[in-house]
């Protein structure tokens, strides 16, 4: 017998929902408020953004991870709901997360900014609610602002969603104006979960982490069938039979519960401590009558931004594949493999959704593992026609075959979304020109705010595209876009040769005509981040056998006429000749010694 009580509440008095919205539009402070009202959490411990764990959130603002919660809420009626909250992120780099919490959810509550008003992600995760059939409670918040002019947004709103404007609730998440309000509509308007609690276990894994002390740890919503303490059960996809440790819920701290029960959310420890046995979208299941079917799970997701990752000691190669199989464990959207390169050694080629979710990887491995690395430069990943009619998929520059040996490169497409006042049209029109795109859709949200549709290369967005957009319109604009397919260009691989070897760490695909621009750039930025060496050194930036820039890093010479005082004029040439054969001998054996931080600056994502 287990020594807690089991689940409480019946599948009728349950309410899933998510918080979904763009950007710094105030979930996660609406999610602190929820917290208050409800009275999970004290106001001694209450802080901002409570469900902001990681230091990386706090530090930055943003929301990486979709955090759960269960909440207890008596409702005007004096009935008790419970009520399970997951607070997601706003960033497209992090959508991911919101279309794995909406799989565990039957309601959203849409938030936009009262003053900004619908922005590209509140449109892009409406789109995500609707195709999950999930009930959307829209709501504007920071009604409070100066700016604030909630008509506005709600007409905007409107004319995304349908509706009527009283269905559009009024919020202000940092005063609490209206959560009370909210809380009843979210039990009004929120269906029950529609399990069955006499069929077979089914519960699926929404998220997971590693935990040193406890191993996997498992986020689960239960579909159909309950879970209770000492269970034998079976992870459908990887065949993994254990027994359950473990199951409790986070209120928001983790409290040790008896079972959970049809539509309920909790967390699971099996005890197992490898990581490859446990997958995110997995179904677990009774081990000794389980279910025949799993539940559908989640779309693989596919990276758009690749990038090298190498550790700056050799010796921490073993360190960085440990690292990364616990990531992936916390962050299903990662993708890795191993890679080696002459110039960085052993390391690993890692897929990321985009460059913010590069730069959260890249500093969650050095914070949470103590690893130094180095990251090469971020590409797309292209596909190379054959001339056998094949088509070779290639993450890397250096995987590139040679000219002779291709008949074309594709490069991927993004269909691209820009929300922006109107009075900015022009200057986004020049900017999506000069990155290649094409034209699409133009559609007024009202007389004052447009939405743009483009189709550009994503080799085009995912550098620096957003922070031209944003200069280019004083902030205004956002931006969201998904994959549109592949489509042939007039791509070239640009190498980097030093000495005459080619260095596959700054080797790069570009488009033709911004390869001349990009070959100078990298050639006059190593010359001055190479030291002087006792040899002079070619920097050249070659496209196939042509040459297309040139520096040279002069030689540092050694003062032999130091001992020299007056005298013949040919004993100073003698030792001036001897000194340049010595350098030419050295020339054909030296190998070019390029320094750590070299690599580091060279490879920056600049926005030049």
């Amino acid at each position: 017998m287990s020594p807690f009580p089991p689940p409480m509440f019946p599948p009728a008095r349950i309410r899933n929902f998510c918080i979904i919205a763009h950007i710094d539009h105030g979930k996660s402070t609406l999610a602190d408020r929820l917290l208050e009202r409800t009275g999970a959490i004290s106001e001694r411990d209450m802080r901002e953004q409570v469900l902001d764990t990681m230091d990386l959130e706090r530090e930055r603002g943003i929301t990486i991870k979709a955090q759960a919660v269960r909440l207890n809420y008596r409702a005007q009626d004096g009935v008790d709901y419970l009520l399970n909250l997951i607070d997601t992120p706003g960033h497209v780099d992090f959508s991911y997360e919101v279309s794995r919490s909406l799989a565990a959810c039957e309601g959203a509550l849409l938030l936009a900014d009262a003053a900004q008003g619908v922005q590209a992600q509140t449109l892009a995760n409406a789109h995500l609610a609707i195709n999950a059939g999930l009930e959307i409670i829209p709501a504007v918040n920071k009604i409070d602002l100066p700016a604030a002019d909630p008509e506005r947004v709600i007409a905007e709103m409107i004319g995304v969603l349908g509706g009527r404007p009283e269905d559009v609730l009024r919020l202000s998440a940092k005063s609490g104006e209206g959560v009370d309000h909210l809380l009843d509509e979210i039990v009004r308007l929120v269906p029950p979960p529609a399990g069955d609690p006499d069929s077979a276990l089914r519960a699926l894994v929404f998220d997971s982490y590693y935990d040193a002390y406890r191993g996997v740890v498992c986020y689960v919503r239960i579909v159909d069938g309950s879970l209770s303490l000492g269970d034998p059960i079976r992870f459908m996809a990887t065949g993994e039979i254990q027994s359950v440790d473990e199951v409790g819920v986070l209120t928001p701290k983790a409290l040790e519960v008896g079972g959970l029960g049809p539509g309920e959310v909790g967390y699971l420890i099996t005890g197992v401590k490898e990581i490859g046995r446990v997958k995110v979208g997995d179904t677990i299941t009774n081990a000794l009558r389980g279910a025949q079917t799993p539940l559908p799970g989640y779309d693989e997701p596919k990276p758009m931004v690749f990038a090298g990752l190498f550790p700056t000691e050799g010796d921490d190669f073993e360190r960085l594949r440990e690292a990364l199989e616990k990531l992936t464990l916390n962050d299903a959207s990662l993708k890795y493999e191993p890679e080696s390169s002459r110039a960085l050694g052993f390391g690993f080629r890692l897929g990321f959704l985009g460059l913010l979710h590069m730069e959260i990887v890249r500093e969650r491995l050095e914070r949470e593992y103590g690893l130094d690395l180095v990251a090469t430069a971020p590409s797309v990943a292209f596909r190379v026609r054959l001339p056998n009619g094949d088509l070779l998929e290639v993450q890397s520059p250096q995987d590139v075959p040679d000219p002779d040996n291709r008949l074309g490169i594709e490069e991927p497409y993004v269909t691209a979304m820009i929300i922006a006042p109107a009075e900015h049209i022009g200057s986004i029109m020049e900017l999506v020109q000069r990155r290649r795109g094409e034209a699409g859709s133009m559609h007024y949200l009202s007389p004052e705010r447009v939405e743009l549709t483009y189709r550009l290369p994503l080799s085009e967005v995912v550098f620096d595209f957003f922070d031209q957009l944003k200069s280019r319109t004083k902030g205004y604009a956002s931006l969201d876009y998904e994959p549109a397919g592949y489509q042939v260009s007039d791509l070239v691989k640009v190498d980097i040769l030093l000495n005459g070897v080619p260095v596959d760490a700054f080797s790069a695909i570009v488009h033709r005509e911004k390869a001349a621009t990009y070959g100078k750039l990298m050639t006059e930025r190593l010359k001055e981040l190479i030291p002087r060496q006792l040899f002079d050194i070619p920097i050249q930036a070659a496209i196939g056998g042509r040459f297309i820039a040139r520096e040279t890093v002069k030689a540092r010479r050694k003062d032999v006429l130091a001992k020299c005082y007056g005298g013949d004029i040919t004993r100073k040439r003698k030792l001036l000749e001897r000194q340049k054969e010595g350098k030419k001998r050295m020339k054909l054996v030296g190998s070019v010694e390029v320094p750590q931080e070299a690599f580091v600056a060279a490879l920056r994502v600049d926005t030049d």
